[in-house]
């Protein structure tokens, strides 16, 4: 027999939580065609002060599961889930926004073959999500599609169904309502089988929990912080190229002015020199911790290094093997620099001829030496990765 175990969480929602259970209550029918032998219902009142949980009581055929006071959206859903018995654990929200009709299909998905089912607003049916979430989802979608090359159309969804085996891999989520998008985060770096179904979205009923700011604000920060807990170098990597970028043009701008005799810089010329040096070191630094970080994660989760800045390699061997002579070089050629610089002081240069030689020879000369130590750092890293992994073939009595 499979069981479906639906949690509900629930917060003042006491204008439409009775048309929600009763909603998917009136779904064993479609769920008995999907292959659904068995319906459990959950609502978890999360510190309703409105009379929510007497309305919930009424229901002989629902467990109703309460919170002294108010942990959160997600706290509420954990709560849920600790409590289902069932092998297909869903939930949808209690505010009448998503149809409980939609259950069926989404059981069917994983029973052939998806870990999760998500139910999608924003995949073609009939939506009446407001213009601010609307805007709001789809820079969610498509921020967390940069970040993990892999399409995500409706990451915020409150209506999913997934195999409970599965928890086991997403947590830990949070407690907020950031909970759904740090799940699908999670999903897609975990290699979870995710399917995204349309569903229609009606208008909630009563006021909304959500703050654009202050939970977009919350959004922002988990997805990012998730991202660097299973590929560093996507986010980092991207921050030190934009840098990079930045401190080739601003040093582009100022070998230009040399050449056409400039030897005396201006206040903004100053900058410009300072800003291209800390965009260089900082860059490159950033850069390369992703590069660094990535095989941390690598040897906490226990598997090889497979993911990068770019959704497929673009050298033949990852970048950071090639660190050492990289930073070799540019040592070398910071060294010349400061070497051609001292000659011609001795020459007679006045220092206003030599600043830009002295400049560029000590951040190439820093950039070298940074990229070899960083080289050193993620070698050792590698190795032990390797023992790591040897280790479990040898235990589970396979080849590496």
């Amino acid at each position: 027999m499979t069981c479906l175990s639906v949690v509900i969480p629930a917060y003042n929602e006491v204008n439409c939580i009775a048309a929600s259970i009763e909603g998917v209550l009136a779904t064993r029918a479609s769920l008995a065609a999907a292959g659904i032998d068995e319906l459990e219902v959950i609502v978890v009142d999360d510190g309703s002060r409105d009379g929510t949980p007497e309305i919930v009581a009424r229901y002989p055929d629902v467990t109703l599961v309460s919170h002294p006071t108010n942990y959160g959206y997600g706290a509420a859903l954990k709560t849920g889930f600790g409590h289902a018995r069932g092998e297909l654990c869903g939930f949808l929200d209690a505010d009448g926004t998503y149809p409980p009709e939609a259950f069926a299909n989404l059981c069917r998905a994983v029973r052939d073959g998806a870990d999760v089912a998500v139910g999608s607003r924003r995949s073609g049916a009939t939506s009446q999500m407001p213009f601010v979430r609307r805007v709001g989802n789809a820079v969610w979608s498509n921020l967390i599609t940069l970040l993990t090359s892999e399409r995500v159309v409706d990451p915020a969804s409150g209506m999913r169904v997934f195999r409970r085996e599965v928890l086991e891999r997403l947590y830990p989520l949070p407690d907020g309502l950031n909970f759904t998008p740090v799940m699908s985060t999670r999903s897609v770096h975990e290699g979870v089988r995710v399917v995204e179904l349309p569903i229609a979205y009606s208008e909630r009923v009563g006021r909304s929990k959500l703050r654009v700011v202050r939970d977009g604000v919350r959004f922002l920060q988990t997805v990012l912080w998730t991202a660097l807990n299973y590929n560093p170098v996507r986010i980092l990597g991207a921050m030190g190229l934009a840098l990079g970028a930045l401190s080739v043009v601003l040093a582009a701008i100022l070998v230009g002015l040399r050449i056409t005799g400039v030897t005396e810089l201006s206040a903004w010329g100053v900058a410009a020199a300072f800003a291209a040096v800390v965009c260089a070191l900082g860059g490159a630094n950033l850069f390369a911790l992703g590069a660094t970080f990535n095989y941390l994660v690598s040897l906490f989760h226990r598997r090889p290094v497979r993911q990068g800045l770019f959704r497929k390699p673009v050298f033949r061997t990852p970048l950071d093997r090639h660190f050492w002579w990289l930073g070799l070089v540019s040592a070398a050629l910071g060294l010349g620099l400061g070497i051609a610089a001292l000659v011609l002081g001795l020459n007679g240069w006045a220092i206003e001829r030599l600043w830009l030689y002295l400049l560029a020879g000590t951040m190439l000369l820093l950039l070298g030496f940074q990229l070899v130590v960083y080289w050193v750092i993620m070698r050792v890293l590698e190795e032990l990765s390797q023992r790591e992994t040897r280790a479990q073939c040898d235990a589970a009595g396979r080849v590496p």
